[in-house]
C-alpha cells in the first residue's frame, strides 16, 4: 500500500531537515510520478466511506492513477484566543544590547574556552580582563594547594597530614542503639461485639452466637493483637464465618458488615471489632423431588426421610436426612444403595428453594454365603458360625455389623473387612442373593500379659499369662499362666475353644496346681475342671451369661484340731458340679453407671475323707449402679451365700463361706470375718451376708469413692443377720482405656484387739 504525501507537508519536512532547494526537489520528483491532476488524496479508504476505488488497466497504462478527491475541510468554528496576542507581546521583556553589551559581543570558541580553563588550572594568573577559570575566584589566588573550599581551617585533623600505612588504626564505629530497642511488642486490645445476630437467634434452636464463637479469629484471639492490621483481619475473616454459619442456617442472604471503633476513653483503651449482622430472610423448602425406582415396601425412602415442604433449609437437617436414607436402605434389603450429590435451586425473590435428591436403589438382597481370601485366620465354615443370619433372610447391614464386631472381638486380625457382592442369583420375590467378603489379615496369635496387685490379708500377687489364640484353629488357644504372690503361688495350662459350634459358646479344659497360704488354711491342691460357658468379656459384654461344668480336685489342707489345739493337715478329695445364670443391663463390665446385675450360683459337691459327704453350695449376688449427673453415681450391692447338707469341719476348709477383704468387707483382713477358733484364726463358716454402699465422684480420668461395706459368716447354714461388721473408707480412682486401676483406704468399725487399724487394696476395676 502507498501512502501520498501532500505536497505542502512535503515542503515542511524539508524545511525541517535540509535546505528549500532539498524541498523543491522532493516535490518535482512526486510531480514526475504523479502527474497533474486532481487534488492528490490517500489511496486507502477510511471508516464511515465509500471503499476506494479500484485501479483501471488502462489507467495504468497510460501512466496515470485514478486516485479518489478528499472530502471538503469541514468548517471549523471560530475560537477566541485565550490571551491576546498584544497583551502576551508586551508582557514579554525586550532583549536590547543598550542595556547588555555583552548581547553584541561575539562567542567565543570552543578552542578559546577550552585553553583559557585549562591555563587556570594549571596555576596561572588570568589576564588582565580575564575572568576566572570556569568562573571559580578559588582557582585565581595562585595557591595550588587548596585547602576544603577555600575556607578557613576550624580542625586541625583536617590540614595534617595523613600517618604511615603501618600505623594506621581502624576504631571501630559505635552506632548508638535506639533506647526502645530492650521495649516489648505493642499490644493491642480489643472486644467483639455482634449486632443484629438476635434476630435470627429468636428463629432458630441453634444457639448461632455460640456456633460462631466457637470458631472466631478474634474469639481465640483472647482480646489481644500486635496491631490493628491483625484485628482487621481477623474482623474480614469472621465476617466471611458469620455468613457460613449463617448460611447453615437457612439465612442464604445476609448482610454482613464490619468495622473498627477507636477506644471510647483513655480508662477503656480497648478497640471495638463490630460485626454488624442483617440475616435478611429465612429461605425454605418450596418443593423436594426425590428421584429413585420404587422400593419394597414403597413408603421406605419417604417414611425415613424427615424434611417437609415449608420448613427451613438448615444444612444439619439436610445432612441428617439424607444419611437416614443411607442408613435404611441396607437395613431393609438393598445393600447397594447410594445417595447422590443434592441439588438445592434457590430462589432469591421468593426466599426459597427447590430441593432435589438422587437415589440409586439398587436391586434387593437377601444373604447368601460367604467368601474370604487374604492371611486367614480361619475359613469361611467358620465366619458362618459367628454370623446371626441364615441364607435367605432379608440383607440387613446390622447384622453385617453385627458381624464385623464379632470378627474383631476374636482378637485374631489386624485388619477386617465385611462387603456384600452382587451375585445376580435370584432368591424370588424380585429379590437376589448376595455373598459378603470378608477380607482378612491375621495378626500376631500370640500374647503375653501380666498383672499386680495387694490386698490386706493377700498380700502381694502378681500374674502372668502367655496365650496362643489360634493354636487349634478355628479360635482354639492355648494359655499358660503362673501366680506368684506372698500368699499363694501357682501355675496351670487351660485349652479354650472360643465360638465353640455356636456364636458366643466358649469351651474350657483346665489343668492346675497351687499353694495357698492364708490365716484360715494352708492348701496344695491340684485341679481338673471343664466347663461350657457364654461369658462376658471387655470387649463383648453380653446380657445373658451362664456357665456349667465339672471339676474335681485333690488337696491336702491344714484346719484346727480341737483334740490337739492346734492346726493339723488332712487330705480332702472333691468332685462336684456347677452352674451359674447372669443377668447384665449396666453399661459397663469394669466401670458401670447405670443398670443392674443379678448371678446365681449353685455347686453340688461331695468331699471324700473317710466317708462320702455330700453338699450343695449356692451364692446369690445382686448390684444395681444409678447416676445422679454426670460426674456422680451411687452404686450397691448385696450378696448371701449358703452351704446345705454337711458338717462344717466336713468340708474342706477351702471350699467354705468367708467374709472380709476387697471384695467383701473392705476394712478388714481377707477371710478374717466370722468364727475364730482358739488360736485367734478364722475357722469359716456355712452362710455369709454382705452389702456395700459406695458414691463414685469423677472429674476427668480421675476419681473419688467413698465407700461403707458391711457383713458377716456364720456357722449355721442360713444367713442370721446379726452380729454384722462395718468397716468404711475412701478410695481413689485413675480411668484408662480398659478400665479404671482401684486404690480403696479402709477402717473397721468397732475395731477389735488384733484387727489392723488401715487396710488397702489395689486392683483392677471397681470393687463390684
Amino acid at each position: 500500500m502507498f501512502r501520498l504525501i501532500d505536497h505542502r507537508a512535503a515542503c515542511s519536512l524539508a524545511s525541517r531537515e535540509g535546505s528549500v532547494a532539498e524541498a523543491l526537489a522532493l516535490v518535482l520528483a512526486l510531480a514526475a510520478v504523479f502527474p497533474a491532476g486532481p487534488a492528490l488524496a490517500q489511496t486507502t479508504a477510511t471508516s464511515g466511506t465509500d471503499a476506494a476505488q479500484p485501479v483501471d488497466d488502462a489507467n495504468l497504462e497510460a501512466g496515470k492513477l485514478a486516485v479518489p478527491a478528499l472530502p471538503a475541510e469541514p468548517a471549523l468554528p471560530q475560537v477566541d484566543p485565550i490571551i491576546p496576542d498584544g497583551e502576551f507581546n508586551s508582557s514579554v521583556p525586550a532583549l536590547d544590547a543598550a542595556d547588555d553589551p555583552e548581547l553584541d559581543k561575539p562567542l567565543e570558541s570552543i578552542e578559546e574556552f577550552e585553553r583559557r580553563t585549562a591555563t587556570r588550572q594549571a596555576g596561572a594568573k588570568p589576564e588582565e580582563g580575564q575572568s576566572a577559570p570556569a568562573g571559580d575566584p578559588a582557582l585565581a589566588d595562585g595557591d595550588t594547594s587548596e585547602a576544603i573550599g577555600d575556607a578557613p581551617v576550624r580542625d586541625a585533623e583536617l590540614s595534617a597530614p595523613l600517618p604511615a600505612l603501618d600505623q594506621f588504626e581502624v576504631t571501630p564505629v559505635k552506632i548508638a542503639e535506639d533506647a526502645d530497642a530492650d521495649r516489648k511488642d505493642v499490644e493491642v486490645r480489643y472486644r467483639l461485639d455482634l449486632k443484629g445476630l438476635d434476630l435470627a437467634d429468636k428463629d432458630t434452636d441453634t444457639d448461632l452466637k455460640a456456633e460462631f464463637k466457637s470458631a472466631s479469629a478474634l474469639e481465640k484471639g483472647d482480646g489481644k493483637a500486635s496491631n490493628t492490621a491483625m484485628i482487621a483481619a481477623r474482623l474480614t475473616e469472621d465476617s466471611q464465618l458469620m455468613e457460613t454459619v449463617l448460611a447453615s442456617e437457612g439465612w442464604y442472604s445476609p448482610q454482613v458488615r464490619t468495622r473498627m471503633e477507636p477506644p471510647s476513653s483513655k480508662d477503656d483503651p480497648a478497640m471495638t471489632a463490630v460485626i454488624q449482622v442483617n440475616p435478611g430472610k429465612r429461605y425454605v423448602f418450596s418443593d423436594i423431588v426425590i428421584k429413585a425406582d420404587p422400593t419394597e415396601p414403597p413408603g421406605l425412602i419417604a417414611d425415613n426421610f424427615p424434611l417437609k415442604v415449608g420448613e427451613p433449609i438448615v444444612a444439619e437437617r439436610v445432612q441428617g436426612a439424607e444419611a437416614r436414607v443411607a442408613v435404611a436402605l441396607p437395613e431393609n434389603g438393598y445393600p447397594f444403595a447410594e445417595v447422590g450429590q443434592r441439588d438445592i435451586l434457590l430462589d432469591q425473590d421468593a426466599g426459597n428453594g427447590v430441593y432435589t435428591l438422587p437415589v440409586t436403589v439398587g436391586p434387593r438382597g437377601r444373604f447368601g454365603g460367604f467368601r474370604t481370601d487374604g492371611d486367614l485366620a480361619f475359613d469361611a465354615d467358620h465366619i458362618q458360625v459367628l454370623s446371626r443370619f441364615k441364607r435367605g433372610e432379608l440383607y440387613d447391614s446390622r447384622k453385617v455389623d453385627d458381624l464385623r464386631k464379632a470378627l474383631v472381638a476374636t482378637s485374631l486380625f489386624s485388619t477386617v473387612s465385611v462387603e456384600p457382592e452382587k451375585t445376580g442369583e435370584a432368591a424370588g420375590d424380585g429379590a437376589e442373593y448376595v455373598t459378603l467378603y470378608v477380607k482378612q489379615d491375621a495378626g500376631p496369635p500370640r500374647t503375653i500379659a501380666g498383672s499386680l496387685g495387694y490386698a490386706a490379708g493377700e498380700g502381694i500377687t502378681a500374674q502372668a499369662t502367655w496365650t496362643h489364640r489360634n493354636m487349634f484353629p478355628p479360635e482354639g488357644a492355648l494359655i499358660a499362666h503362673a501366680i506368684a504372690g506372698t500368699r499363694q503361688q501357682g501355675a496351670g495350662v487351660t485349652f479354650r475353644r472360643s465360638n465353640a459350634g455356636k456364636r458366643d459358646r466358649t469351651f474350657e479344659l483346665v489343668a492346675e496346681t497351687f499353694h495357698n497360704d492364708y490365716d484360715a488354711y494352708s492348701a496344695y491342691t491340684g485341679r481338673i475342671a471343664a466347663r461350657i460357658a457364654r461369658d462376658s468379656t471387655p470387649l463383648w459384654q453380653k446380657r445373658y451369661t451362664y456357665a456349667f461344668g465339672i471339676e474335681m480336685l485333690g488337696t491336702a489342707e491344714t484346719d484346727y484340731d480341737a483334740a490337739t489345739g492346734g492346726r493339723k493337715r488332712n487330705t480332702y478329695y472333691v468332685a462336684g458340679l456347677n452352674g451359674q445364670v447372669g443377668f447384665d443391663t449396666s453399661d459397663d463390665l469394669l466401670n458401670p453407671t447405670k443398670g443392674y446385675r443379678l448371678t446365681t450360683l449353685l455347686q453340688p459337691e461331695a468331699t471324700v475323707r473317710g466317708g462320702f459327704d455330700p453338699y450343695i453350695r449356692g451364692r446369690i449376688d445382686a448390684s444395681t449402679y444409678y447416676p445422679v449427673n454426670d460426674s456422680l453415681v451411687l452404686a450397691a450391692r448385696v450378696r448371701l451365700g449358703t452351704i446345705q447338707g454337711a458338717g462344717l469341719f466336713d468340708i474342706a476348709p477351702s471350699r467354705r463361706l468367708y467374709a472380709g477383704g476387697g471384695g467383701s468387707v473392705r476394712g478388714y483382713a481377707y477371710q478374717a470375718l466370722g468364727e475364730q477358733a482358739p488360736d485367734g484364726n478364722p475357722v469359716g463358716g456355712r452362710s455369709l451376708n454382705e452389702g456395700s454402699f459406695e458414691a463414685r465422684y469423677r472429674f476427668g480420668n480421675y476419681g473419688v469413692v467413698a465407700f461403707l461395706d458391711a457383713g458377716q459368716a456364720y456357722r449355721e447354714t442360713t444367713p442370721q443377720f446379726n452380729d454384722l461388721r462395718y468397716g468404711v473408707g475412701i478410695g481413689g480412682r485413675f480411668y484408662t482405656n480398659f478400665g479404671p486401676i482401684r486404690l480403696d483406704v479402709a477402717t473397721p468399725l468397732g475395731r477389735k484387739p488384733g484387727e489392723a487399724r488401715l487396710n488397702i487394696y489395689v486392683s483392677i476395676g471397681q470393687a463390684f
